[in-house]
């Protein structure tokens, strides 16, 4: 149904560079500030008109071309307040969003920066930009505080020169062990070594490696993400609070308004400190405070399953039934066992590629991974939104390994070196009373223990793309191992994540899509 919209010529004039189309059912605004969109949504809920005639009867302001941009801005903070006072809370604060660039951020705070799951993040790549060479004024790209002291400095910078001189050795290596083959391109075939010596060197880059995120988020997400990182021990995070309120106040101060409120935002943080506090109570009095796990090398563990294939062949049909799911669930089990195999099968079929996901009833069961693997794999793992991602500090107890490529390159020795300064660096300021910063010193090689929580829709998602022969080795062995651990108990599910490259041999994971690449620009 599309109803024509009664707008005058002048009318028409007024929105047209606000609104994508004057005339459509379906539009996107455009050029209003973030807290007028939210305020003008949250109005629409009780307004009986439409959007454009709501803009114009109640916004007009903002639609003002020849009032300067801070009356304009005014006017968009106090609609927003007023509504948000008369409308509620949350609900309000997700109809706004900010783009927020957090530059110059270390490792680990990038983690911190990407928890929040109703946000959208972007992380430059430590797979395809080399770090070995210094930034004027800066020096090799690390976190630096004062307090961390010269030695600190000076074990950052003997790692950046080990990334270089590795960087520099395994880039012609891996030239010769992999040759380009006839008829490819030259240039495709170069991209592709560049980015596999970046992803066997990115190991001995120390957590404290500078990055940059960008975030786009809503209002809600931003406040609720200033206040943990309010609440956070470690320095960095709690400068980094500061610097995004500042930054949010200057595009949409509505936005922050409850952050400093002592019962809001105050309290809350204060919750926030608390709770942290009492997890490491609990943890010490079970006697489980302490790291103290050997090297044990790399590890995934399935540590609990909820729901089985019967549950799962209900929910799939659910949604084309016409009673109630226990009716459902009743007529699945007097199928015999290969009939609802058969069954199973048919409705988790058909999938051309991994974007083409089976419908919703596949939530129906749910895998908790305990999973042990290097830092660098955990930092792209841990950026899955459709999860629970929980993870324990960061230490140099269950070790660091050694690339073999590496190793078969002969730089097992400059790795090995690499890893026990780090070590050194690590425990120098754990001695100094620096736990929290301590992490900053070690190597992303390093291991780290973490759950990975999920139902089975994400788990095919996650295990589909993580395997792809593009990705790195390391999280390509975490989804190999996370699909056996589910085909022993759910074989059909296993099954049906067809869209995997489980090849495990050593190979240029990007020369296909840098081939693909060179093709399309072509």
């Amino acid at each position: 149904m599309r109803v024509a919209e009664p707008l005058s010529e002048s009318e028409r004039e007024r929105l047209a560079p606000f609104v994508s189309d004057l005339d459509a059912p379906v539009f996107a605004l455009r050029g209003l500030p973030a807290t007028t969109c939210g305020a003008l949504f949250a109005r629409y809920s009780r307004y009986p008109g439409t959007l454009r005639r709501l803009l114009l009867d109640e916004f007009a302001g903002e639609l003002d071309g020849d009032a300067p941009a801070s009356a304009r801005d005014g006017r968009a903070e106090e609609l927003y307040e007023r509504v948000l006072g008369e409308y509620g809370d949350d609900s309000v604060a997700q109809l706004g969003g900010v783009h927020l660039a957090c530059e110059w951020v270390s490792n680990l705070l990038t983690k911190v920066l990407e928890r929040p799951r109703l946000g959208a993040y972007l992380e430059q790549s430590t797979r395809y930009i080399p770090f070995d060479r210094p930034v004027d004024g800066l020096g090799y790209r690390y976190h630096r505080e004062p307090e961390l002291g010269p030695a600190y400095e000076r074990d950052m910078d003997a790692l950046f020169e080990a990334y270089g001189e590795a960087l520099a050795t395994l880039t012609p290596w891996l030239a010769e062990r992999f040759p380009r083959a006839p008829g490819a391109s030259e240039r495709a075939h170069e991209r592709a070594v560049r980015a596999k010596a970046l992803d066997l060197s990115r190991g001995l880059l120390p957590a404290a490696t500078l990055s940059h995120v960008g975030i786009f988020a809503s209002g809600q997400t931003f406040e609720r993400l200033v206040l943990h990182l309010r609440a956070e021990e470690l320095p960095e995070a709690r400068s980094c609070a500061e610097q995004m309120l500042a930054a949010l106040r200057t595009v949409a101060p509505a936005f922050t308004t409850r952050i400093d409120r002592p019962d809001r935002g105050g309290v809350w943080s204060a919750f926030l400190r608390r709770r942290v506090e009492a997890e490491a109570a609990a943890a010490a009095r079970l006697g489980v405070g302490e790291a103290a796990d050997p090297d044990g090398g790399e590890a995934v563990r399935l540590l609990a399953v909820e729901g089985d294939e019967e549950r799962l062949l209900a929910a799939l049909v659910f949604e084309r039934a016409g009673v109630g799911e226990e009716r459902i669930e009743a007529a699945v089990q007097k199928l015999a066992p290969d009939e609802r195999g058969a069954l199973l099968g048919e409705l988790l079929s058909g999938r051309e590629n991994r974007r083409h996901l089976p419908g919703r009833g596949l939530e129906a069961l749910r895998y908790r991974f305990e999973v042990v693997s290097d830092y660098g794999a955990f930092r792209d793992l841990q950026r899955h939104r459709m999860l629970t991602a929980q993870w324990q500090p960061l230490g140099p107890h269950l070790g660091a390994a050694v690339p073999e490529q590496a190793r078969a390159a002969g730089l097992g020795g400059l790795y090995e070196r690499a890893f026990e300064r780090s070590c050194e660096s690590w425990r120098r300021l754990d001695d100094a009373g620096l736990h929290v910063q301590a992490p900053y010193a070690l190597c992303l090689a390093h291991r780290i223990r973490y759950v990975l929580d999920m139902n089975a829709r994400e788990a095919m998602h996650l295990i589909e793309l993580r395997s792809a022969r593009e990705g790195h080795e390391s999280y390509r062995a975490i989804a190999a191992r996370m699909h056996e651990l589910i085909a022993a108990v759910h074989p059909t599910v296993a099954g049906a994540m067809s869209h995997r490259d489980d090849a495990a041999e050593p190979r240029l994971e990007r020369i296909e899509a840098e081939l693909r690449g060179e093709s399309r620009r072509g």
